[in-house]
C-alpha cells in the first residue's frame, strides 16, 4: 500500500514539474501563428514587462502572457528592455521578441523634413515614400481647425513645420504629424527668439518669412547673415527684395535658377512684383536661418548672384552687381539671384 502511495506521489510530482516544463517548451519553440498577423507595439517608459506582455497577447502575437514575462525574467531580459515601438509578428517566436526587445531594434519610419523645404516639398516627399498623398498633407497644413488649436494665425502652417526628422508609425495621421512638427518649431521660437524679434520690431510673421527666404538663398551656412543683411537693408530704404525663390512659391520647386517668364509671373509672392515682403514664409527655416535675421552681417550690401560653387558675390551698388553677374552667370535667359534686373 505505501508503495503505490509513493509511486502516485512520485506521478504527481513529475506531472507537476513535466507538464509547465512542456507548455513552457511548446511555448518557446513554437510562434503563436505564421507571420501574416504584424503589429506595431508601444513600449513606453515605465510601461511594465507585465502589461506589455499582456498586450502581445491579447493582439495574439505571443499564446501566453505569463510564460512569456516568466522566460524573459529567468533571462535576465527584463531589465534590459528598451523602450521604443517595436514591429512584431505572429510568426516571431519568445526568444526572438525578447532579443529585439533587448537589442533595442525598434521599428523606424523616418521622415526628414530639410532646412528651408515648403509644405509643398514635404508633400511631395511623404507621397514619394508611400507615407501620406500629397493632397492630404497639404489639407492637414492648411487645417483651420488645426492651426487655431496650435495658436497659428494664418492660412497655413507654412514655416511652422520644424526641420528635422521624424518616426512615422502606423496609425498616426497627416494631422498627428503636422500638429508634432508644429509643436517642435514652436518649441524653438518660444525659446528667446521670440522676445529678440519683437525687440527688433519684427513679428513672428516676419521673421519666418525672411527666414525662410535665406534658407532658401543660402547654400553655405556662413553666407546666411550676408544674405540676410541684403534683404534687411532693402527693406530698410523701400527696395523690393527681389528674390528668386519667392517667384516660384506654390508655383513649382525652387532649383536654384529661375527663368524671366518665372519673375513676371503675378503671384502673391513674387517679390519681384510686390513690394515688401511676401504674404507668408516659402519655407520652413532652421534656427540658423532665424538668427541670420536676427543678427544679420554690418554690411552695406543690397544685391548678390550666385558664383555657381554654391557661394554668392556680394555688392553694393547696381554697376557692380551687374559685373558680377557678367562674370558668373552662364545662361542668358536666367534672372541673377537676389539681384534687381
Amino acid at each position: 500500500m505505501f508503495r503505490k502511495q509513493r509511486r502516485l506521489c512520485i506521478v504527481l510530482l513529475l506531472i507537476v514539474i513535466l507538464v509547465p516544463i512542456t507548455r513552457l517548451t511548446r511555448f518557446l519553440l513554437f510562434p503563436a501563428g505564421d507571420g501574416k498577423r504584424v503589429e506595431i507595439v508601444e513600449l513606453s517608459r515605465g510601461r511594465s514587462l507585465r502589461a506589455f506582455a499582456a498586450d502581445l497577447e491579447a493582439r495574439r502575437i505571443i499564446t501566453s502572457a505569463r510564460l512569456f514575462v516568466f522566460y524573459a525574467r529567468m533571462k535576465g531580459g527584463d531589465a534590459r528592455l528598451k523602450a521604443g515601438p517595436y514591429q512584431l509578428d505572429d510568426g516571431l517566436r519568445p526568444g526572438q521578441i525578447l532579443a529585439k526587445m533587448i537589442a533595442g531594434d525598434v521599428y523606424l519610419r523616418l521622415f526628414a523634413l530639410p532646412q528651408g523645404y515648403s509644405s509643398y516639398q514635404a508633400a511631395e516627399m511623404l507621397e514619394k515614400r508611400g507615407i501620406f498623398t500629397r493632397e492630404s498633407f497639404l489639407a492637414a497644413c492648411s487645417d483651420r481647425t488645426l492651426l487655431k488649436e496650435m495658436g497659428i494665425d494664418a492660412p497655413s502652417a507654412e514655416g511652422y513645420l520644424f526641420p528635422g526628422s521624424y518616426n512615422i508609425l502606423p496609425g498616426r495621421s497627416e494631422h498627428d504629424v503636422v500638429r508634432e512638427m508644429i509643436k517642435r518649431q514652436k518649441e524653438v521660437l518660444s525659446g528667446s527668439i521670440d522676445g529678440r524679434a519683437r525687440a527688433k520690431g519684427l513679428s513672428m510673421r516676419e521673421l519666418l518669412v525672411l527666414a525662410s527666404m535665406v534658407e532658401k538663398e543660402a547654400v553655405l551656412p556662413q553666407e546666411k547673415p550676408l544674405i540676410a543683411a541684403v534683404f534687411r537693408n532693402r527693406l530698410k530704404i523701400g527696395m523690393r527684395l527681389q528674390s528668386d525663390p519667392t517667384a516660384l512659391y506654390g508655383v513649382r520647386a525652387f532649383a536654384g535658377k529661375v527663368s524671366r517668364d518665372d519673375i513676371l509671373k503675378p503671384t502673391p509672392y513674387n517679390t519681384y512684383l510686390i513690394p515688401g515682403l511676401p504674404p507668408g514664409p516659402i519655407g520652413n527655416p532652421g534656427k540658423d536661418a532665424m538668427e541670420a535675421v536676427l543678427n544679420p552681417a554690418a554690411v552695406p550690401y543690397l544685391y548678390f548672384v550666385a558664383r555657381g560653387d554654391g557661394s554668392h558675390h556680394f555688392s553694393n551698388d547696381l554697376a557692380s552687381h551687374n559685373d558680377a553677374v557678367n562674370r558668373y552667370l552662364k545662361a542668358p535667359s536666367t534672372a541673377p539671384r537676389g539681384g534687381a534686373r
